[in-house]
């Protein structure tokens, strides 16, 4: 018995040992060490990341037409030299006239076709197209009007047209927006510059000593040739650079607002785009014509049948018209909602999702004045980037506006504030009360176009993903509306904007609401932020989506 129980005693003494050292190293494995470097804690906004290549899923999400930015954003080229001001096309010399001989009067529903003839400053007709030309027919004494269409011929020649909608008179106004040869700048800028414009970063220490640091879309744009900061948002992939403060860590970030506007043009490229030549009106090439209807007592608008305004409808050319100051779509049959009792009874038990920029905030802004039941709530955020909320309790409203995150032109806000549209659509559960309104474009004129299709591709992949969980989200997508006429947001940039827009929402069941059309279709000056004519229409429009009928 001696020797089992001396054995038996050894192996209690190794068994204890055992689970000790197991314990030992339990807590070893799973105490912090602060000796060995970990990543830093997500934050609000977004996160750092130590890898340098962006996911490739991003880009792979985007329809193949927005892949392929070259095809897409095809504008004809400019031959020759663009600091030849005199040979550049001129708004004084250059005409438009009918292209058939002229009528007593023209019929509603029928069509209006002229041609156009740039020339240069010392009246030689252009042999090459490439121009920005808006043409318009106004219905003055009616408050009509409505968009041409330009076709660019591509040897100085342009085909405008317009469809008769009303019967009344009609007039054409056309404008040269820009020369084919300030648009050559535009697109060498846009194209060649990383960026215009920068940013501010913030930074706080433990002890509320602060940095501040340029901050921008790519490492070599924040102006230092030392090292920077890269944060990386977790949801939608894209990056963002800081330079590096010379004493707070990158991970102290807590603010964000604008920087500078950047030198990138020539005194050549600054005579293309000087107000005397941009945005001006040709001389009158054709009087004013009568438009009469087919039979009398018909209508007086050239409205077919048209269905209830619902996602995945077909676009149409023109989107719309405006008679007596109201908007009618052309491919739905739009309603208007011009007392506070239609919104509350179109909006009750809605929750509206609104994220993008400030054109957008302006039909939260509308909403909230318009209907005085409405209360805003004061969330004690920068008014300038939200987020805002309004709540109507009796119908149970809830209206919500944010800003889009970096790049965005705005006073100082908390960096914890900006989360990218990826990040709330994520959070969103979607469902027949949702409304979600986008509106990006004005604040991604100041960066080369890839930049604006990286974040459509995270956007594109989250609304995606949001109807897919829940297909009866309402997903209305605003276009960028005219207004800017410099080398830091033009319309020519809109346009572009634009289309990279529809194309990457086109095989989604979302609605858009031509917001470009709507700001160029009346004799009124273009305002980045349109005036409350505007966006009255604009809101009806959406309106008629959350009710059709």
């Amino acid at each position: 018995m001696g020797p089992f129980m001396g054995q038996s005693k050894g192996y209690k003494i190794l068994t204890v040992g055992l689970v000790f050292l197991v314990w030992i190293l339990y807590f070893k494995m799973s105490w912090p060490d602060s000796t060995v470097p970990r990543p830093p804690a997500p934050r609000p906004a977004s996160q750092s990341a130590s890898e340098s290549t962006e996911s490739p899923s991003l880009l792979d999400s985007l329809p193949q037409e927005l892949a392929n930015l070259t095809h897409l954003l095809y504008w004809p080229l400019t031959p020759g030299d663009e600091g030849d001001f005199l040979a550049s096309t001129s708004p004084q010399a250059s005409t438009y006239h009918l292209r058939g001989p002229a009528q007593t009067s023209y019929a509603l529903r029928g069509s209006l076709e002229a041609i156009l003839i740039a020339r240069d400053h010392r009246g030689r007709p252009k042999t090459h197209g490439g121009d920005l030309f808006r043409a318009q027919l106004l219905g003055p004494d009616l408050k009509a009007g409505l968009p041409g269409d330009v076709q660019d011929l591509e040897n100085g020649t342009y085909l405008l047209s317009f469809p008769l909608l009303w019967a009344g008179k009609a007039q054409v106004q056309v404008r040269l927006i820009h020369s084919s040869e300030a648009v050559g700048v535009l697109r060498r800028i846009w194209t060649e510059k990383r960026a215009t414009v920068d940013f501010v970063g913030y930074f706080r220490g433990p002890t509320g000593s602060e940095e501040t640091a340029i901050c921008n879309v790519d490492p070599q744009s924040t102006g230092t040739r030392g090292p920077t900061c890269r944060y990386r948002d977790v949801d939608s992939g894209e990056l963002w650079f800081c330079a590096q403060p010379s004493t707070l860590p990158c991970s102290s970030l807590v603010g964000h607002s604008s920087g500078r506007y950047l030198k990138v043009t020539t005194p050549q490229d600054e005579a293309l785009l000087a107000w005397k030549v941009t945005d001006k009106v040709l001389p009158q090439g054709i009087s004013p014509i009568q438009v009469r209807m087919s039979a009398p007592g018909n209508s007086s608008l050239a409205l077919s049948p048209r269905p209830p305004c619902h996602p995945g409808l077909p676009a149409t050319k023109p989107s719309g018209f405006y008679y007596q100051e109201v908007w009618h779509s052309l491919s739905c049959s739009s309603r208007s909602f011009p007392t506070v009792d239609s919104i509350l009874g179109c909006l009750a038990g809605h929750v509206v999702h609104m994220m993008g920029d400030s054109t957008l905030r302006q039909w939260w802004e509308y909403l909230r004045d318009k209907v005085p039941s409405l209360k805003p709530m004061d969330l004690h955020a920068t008014y300038q980037t939200g987020p805002l909320m309004a709540v109507e309790t009796t119908r149970n409203i809830v209206l919500h506006w944010r800003a889009h995150s970096w790049p965005l032109r705005s006073l100082r806000t908390p960096v914890a504030s900006l989360h990218s549209v990826a990040r709330e659509l994520g959070g969103l559960a979607g469902g027949p009360h949702t409304v979600v309104v986008l509106g990006l474009g004005a604040h991604f004129t100041t960066f080369p176009p890839s930049i604006f299709a990286r974040r459509l591709a995270g956007i594109r992949a989250a609304v995606a993903a949001l109807l897919a969980r829940e297909p009866r989200t309402l997903v209305v997508i605003k276009l960028a509306n005219t207004g800017y006429k410099s080398v830091y947001g033009s319309d020519w940039f809109t346009l572009q904007v634009n289309r990279l827009l529809r194309a990457a929402f086109a095989d989604l069941h979302v609605a858009f609401v031509d917001a470009w059309e709507m700001t160029s279709s009346l004799a009124v000056p273009d305002n980045i932020h349109p005036g409350r004519l505007i966006v009255h229409n604009e809101v009806d429009l959406l309106l008629s989506f959350v009710c059709p009928t």
